[in-house]
């Protein structure tokens, strides 16, 4: 008696998508991160540009 090879039973195509989805939230807390900390001197320096102009 063989064992018959269970297909259904591996999905992997979720897995891709939930490694993108966990990458782009990554992204987006070192992107909030980044502006919680910079977003002052951003502020500042868009300010100086925007006098100059």
């Amino acid at each position: 008696m063989s064992i018959l090879p269970l297909k259904w039973l591996r999905h992997e195509e979720g897995q891709g998508l939930a490694e993108y989805a966990l990458i782009l939230a990554l992204i987006a807390i070192v992107a909030i991160i980044a502006l919680l900390f910079l977003g002052t001197q951003i502020s500042s320096i868009l300010s100086t540009i925007g006098n100059a102009v």
